[in-house]
């Protein structure tokens, strides 16, 4: 069933534990990331990032996620991950999406304000929740390079809590560490700045370049108050060496053969992702 952003958002605080939010550019990927959270009952994001434009069309892939989300069995949010047109952000609200990541983190501060409240204004008319960004990852979004977290701009706790007071939004992902793509080493988290930063907004925090980190540290996180785990490069990955290993193994192989193959890997990484996200009391 389609739900809210709020909705997933208030039931991982409720069960101190954490939604996946997928990127689903395609089909394979879709059917993989619904059927896991199917099998585990796990609320969960199907996401939709403005970077994969090229690889899926908003104006395809879009609606497709929202009629998968409505029939789902489990519970579902369709959400924009990393926009930073307003305009294409309310092109999403109108197929239906219930949630938007507005990222004006590269923005001066003052310009991000004002984006992300307007952004909040035009997703409260449909009903759908924000979640917001200060402080920049490195790499940016859609990255394949290695770690660079000497780049990153760390989020200051006294600013989040004024961004967050004057935004409204119902999210904010913070800067504290980790970096989108892949990680080369093993990644050095913030976490006390992750528990001050939660302490002073009072909101539930994402975790962007969720994919790769080790199940210590992802309990770790929760434990500070993520909330909303962005996975993807790892599971994707996982679909790659299927289709590669499908090809590779005899003749002939069908296109479709290595889709399926593709498809599922990607459920059972993902699923493995989900039952490490849903804490130590292993609420879904």
């Amino acid at each position: 069933m389609l739900v809210t952003f709020n909705e997933v958002l208030r039931h991982a605080e409720e069960n101190n534990c954490a939604a996946g939010a997928f990127n689903t550019p395609t089909l394979e990927c879709l059917t993989a990331v619904i059927s896991a959270a199917e099998e585990l009952g796990a609320p969960v994001i199907l996401s939709h990032a403005e970077l994969h434009e090229n690889a899926a069309p908003l104006s395809v892939i879009g609606p497709i996620m929202v009629l998968m989300a409505k029939r789902s069995k489990t519970r579902v949010c369709v959400l924009l991950d990393h926009c930073e047109r307003l305009g294409y952000l309310k092109q999403t609200l109108e197929i239906g999406f219930t949630g938007v990541m507005y990222d004006g983190s590269a923005l001066p501060y003052d310009e991000n304000v004002a984006n992300t409240k307007k952004a909040v204004e035009m997703a409260g008319s449909y009903g759908a929740g924000v979640e917001g960004e200060i402080g920049t990852l490195a790499p940016r979004e859609g990255s394949l390079a290695e770690n660079a977290g000497s780049a990153a701009a760390y989020t200051d706790p006294d600013l989040a809590q004024s961004f967050a007071r004057e935004t409204g939004i119902a999210a904010l992902a913070p800067s504290f560490g980790s970096v989108h793509g892949l990680y080369r080493e093993k990644p050095n988290f913030d976490f006390g700045l992750l528990k001050k930063i939660k302490a002073q907004t009072g909101l539930p925090l994402v975790m962007h370049g969720g994919s790769g980190c080790s199940d210590e540290d992802y309990r770790k996180l929760i434990a500070c108050g993520i909330r909303k785990i962005n996975y993807y490069s790892y599971m994707a990955f996982a679909g790659s060496r299927a289709a590669r290993d499908c090809l590779n193994a005899k003749e002939n192989v069908l296109y479709h053969d290595a889709a399926a193959a593709a498809r599922n890997a990607m459920k059972e990484d993902a699923m493995r992702a989900m039952r490490v996200f849903a804490g130590e009391n292993g609420h879904v």
